[in-house]
């Protein structure tokens, strides 16, 4: 007769153990590798005390012993360090580490492109590549290339998906993606073959327009000292060797380094040259600037310095950004493949010996022989070696040089105003000075900090805001813009960058208004303050201040809805 399970007294540890287990591997967040066959139960691993349960689990000691062991063995500190010992991805990560990370993508989402933005610059590039666009608009056109540019195009790239003869329909929205009744559509993004190969050729076409340089002015700047803006490439390689016989490049990035006669330089994080335009025909040209005083510092040496500068405090801050990371992944990768593999060739070494002594017996396996499993012993083995050698390589990581891809000179419109005033824009130019820039934004400071926020000071890294506040225990940033003015003066001169960093997360920026009165002043918070992103090619654009003023509200209300 079929015993009764509900009363079998076996039948109670071994669903205790189970249970307890799974109830553990779930509350560990799911962990994509077994990590139950390294916990010890009192200096006992799991195996013996699943092999005890099933042999003696029917007497009473045993049972209340078993499962006085399995209640009190799931230490979550213990499991939560084997999960980092061999945890390839982090999976699990401590709070502040997620609070960090999650600070880095807000920072990238703030600085993402416009789909507006994309688009333009691509249609615009279309003009000048291989492509052909057919009914071009800002949001959806259709994309056309010969063969013979796609088998051209598609060898520059080398690697990766190719591009396609002909795109039905592209969109650079993702909303626009699968709308109903028309085809799916390709999204075209920073990342896209498309946008890149045409990108591509583009650059391979004009470089030399861009080891020329040009000239821009920069309209925030009511100083009359001009500076030179180089930008450079740089990347990083590991000892493994692609596909072209180059070594591989792993991480690669634009690097921005501004310097001025004052001998000062530095690194500017994000593209600072979309804040400026082009001079117009009425503003005295390159020749005539080059010829002032205030550019008499400027010489081909610069370069030179441009590159050591970046050699010296960028590229080391670059290398060490990808070592830490990289270096990490492959140790834990090396440890992973070697202990798995080091099981599998161990498995297949007993296997042979054991059928090669029942061959020696007499008892020949029809399906497996002795030779076939020393075989696969020893191509596990040769496995090993080349998976090892390939993450050694892998490790070896080095800098390249830093590669000048070209440089501008940024006038400032002090200086333009100085040399041409008849075409003067001081009725238009920012009459914020840095004097009461500065005073406006330690006000707001103050503000963040009475608000139970921590803010940091930005301006002078050139990001697109002024003040970055991090609000406690979340991980989340609010991007303040701070304006200072004098009360009943002026108007909100904005650049484009900034436009752009408050369209993509308007929920996270506020422009900050701080009217001085004298000696006193008052501080206004306006949330969403612009509706409409700015056309492809504006640097700049005015608002003014009563209507911004109107939609404004109290700081201290902020606290509330942060």
């Amino acid at each position: 007769m079929e015993p009764d399970r509900r009363g079998d007294p076996r039948g109670r540890s071994l669903p205790d153990l189970a249970g307890e287990a799974e109830r553990s591997a779930e509350s560990s967040w799911r962990s994509g590798f077994d990590i139950l066959g390294k916990v010890v139960f009192e200096g006992r691993p799991l195996r013996e005390l699943l092999i005890e349960a099933i042999r003696y689990g029917d007497q009473p000691e045993v049972r209340a012993r078993l499962t006085r062991v399995v209640a009190n063995a799931f230490d979550r500190t213990q499991l939560q360090e084997l999960m980092e010992e061999h945890a390839l991805a982090h999976d699990s990560m401590d709070a502040s580490r997620v609070f960090r990370i999650r600070e880095e993508m807000e920072r990238a989402e703030a600085r993402r492109l416009q789909p507006t933005t994309s688009s333009l610059f691509f249609l615009r590039l279309s003009r000048d590549s291989a492509a052909r666009c057919v009914n071009a608009k800002p949001a959806v056109s259709r994309s056309l290339m010969s063969p013979r540019q796609c088998a051209i195009v598609n060898r520059l790239i080398g690697i990766g998906e190719p591009v396609l003869p002909r795109y039905e329909r592209i969109v650079f929205e993702k909303a626009l993606i699968a709308p109903q009744g028309q085809p799916l559509a390709a999204f075209v993004c920073p990342g896209h073959p498309l946008l890149d190969a045409t990108l591509d050729l583009v650059i391979e076409r004009h470089r030399d327009l861009l080891r020329r340089g040009t000239v821009l002015v920069d309209e925030r700047d009511a100083g009359t000292e001009p500076r030179m803006l180089f930008y450079l490439e740089h990347a990083i390689q590991d000892a493994s060797i692609a596909r072209s016989g180059d070594r591989r490049v792993v991480s690669k990035r634009m690097l921005y380094v501004e310097m001025d006669g004052n001998g000062i330089t530095r690194h500017l994080q994000y593209a600072p040259y979309l804040d400026y335009r082009p001079p117009r025909a009425d503003e005295p040209d390159l020749a005539t600037i080059i010829e002032r005083p205030e550019c008499a510092w400027i010489a081909r040496e610069l370069e030179q310095k441009a590159a050591s500068y970046a050699i010296a405090n960028v590229v080391p801050e670059h290398l060490q950004e990808v070592r830490s990371r990289k270096l990490e992944l492959i140790a834990k990768t090396e440890a992973a493949v070697k202990e798995r593999l080091t099981k599998e060739i161990s498995y297949w070494d007993h296997r042979a010996e054991d059928l090669k002594h029942q061959e020696q017996a007499g008892k020949i396996n029809a399906r497996l022989n002795s030779n076939e499993a020393r075989k696969r012993a020893d191509n596990l083995q040769a496995r090993l070696q080349k998976r090892m050698e390939e993450l050694k390589l892998e490790s070896k990581l080095s800098p390249l040089p830093p590669v000048i891809l070209g440089g501008l000179l940024v006038v400032p419109a002090g200086l333009v105003s100085k040399m041409a005033p008849a075409v003067s824009m001081a009725p238009t130019a920012p009459a914020e000075t840095q004097l009461s820039a500065a005073r406006a934004r330690q006000i707001i400071m103050e503000v963040e900090r009475s608000l139970g926020f921590e803010p940091i000071d930005r301006e002078t890294e050139k990001v697109g805001y002024d003040i970055e506040s991090r609000i406690p225990g979340t991980g989340k940033l609010r991007f303040i813009e701070v304006k200072g003015r004098v009360l009943g003066r002026g108007n909100d001169h904005r650049n484009s960058q900034r436009n752009s960093l408050f369209l993509n997360k308007p929920e996270d920026f506020i422009l900050a208004i701080v009217e001085f009165i004298g000696d006193d002043h008052r501080v206004h918070y306006v949330r969403e303050p612009f509706r409409r992103e700015p056309d492809f090619g504006v640097t700049s654009v005015n608002y003014g201040f009563p209507e911004l003023l109107s939609r404004s509200t109290a700081p201290h209300l902020e606290k509330r809805d942060a």
